[in-house]
């Protein structure tokens, strides 16, 4: 997802400004935690933040650009995150198996969400509503993109490649959207982990397993 599809009227190219939009979206998620993304007005994001409305607007034409933004960044933050603890641990144990190296991915990338389960919960909730469909697809391109980069080590084939990176995200997406779109406060995460990295295992390496 580009800022652009955002409709985002300025962009922040000083310091000062950049901080003055990450703070409305700060403030966005910490409204959050009190009430529903339909009853929080702009008013209420500004108060917080502690700006004016006319700053708002030099940013942002509505709302939905805001919480876009929001959702988008967190997003791309966590691919980031993810493919640079990947990457470490590749450069750390070289002669791990791709089996092992997955499965420390996937553990790694569960336990930076349930660390954030609120947001999370939130973010594929406000996706749903907020996303239109092309920032939804260019939004999972990004993913599949990182998971492209995070198995490139172990997978030379370009289109086994992309097939397997495509798959992962579908298992990772579904499981964990879903999960926490229908319970919030999910607390099985041991036992999801496992779910999660049986089926991609299975579908890796086992070329008669149904996807």
């Amino acid at each position: 997802m580009k800022i652009s599809d955002i409709q985002v009227r300025r962009k922040p190219r000083q310091s000062r400004a950049k901080l003055t939009q990450e703070a409305l979206q700060e403030s966005f998620v910490r409204l959050l935690h009190e009430r529903a993304a339909h009853d929080i007005t702009i008013r209420d994001i500004t108060d917080l933040a502690g700006v004016g409305l006319g700053t708002f607007y030099e940013y942002f034409s509505k709302k939905e650009d805001l919480i876009a933004l929001t959702i988008h960044r967190q997003v791309k933050n966590n691919a980031a995150d993810l493919k640079k603890y990947a990457h470490s641990l590749n450069q750390l144990s070289t002669n791990l198996a791709l089996d092992d190296y997955l499965k420390q991915v996937m553990h790694y990338q569960l336990k930076q969400i349930q660390a954030q389960q609120f947001l999370w919960a939130q973010t594929f909730l406000l996706e749903r509503q907020i996303s239109n469909i092309e920032s939804y697809r260019k939004s999972y391109e990004m993913m599949l993109q990182m998971w492209q980069s995070i198995l490139a080590p172990f997978i030379e084939d370009a289109e086994q490649l992309k097939r397997i990176s495509l798959n992962v995200q579908r298992v990772c997406y579904g499981f964990v959207s879903q999960t926490l779109l229908v319970e919030p406060n999910f607390e099985e995460w041991e036992e999801l982990e496992g779910d999660i990295t049986q089926i991609l295992v299975n579908f890796i390496f086992n070329k008669n397993f149904l996807f």
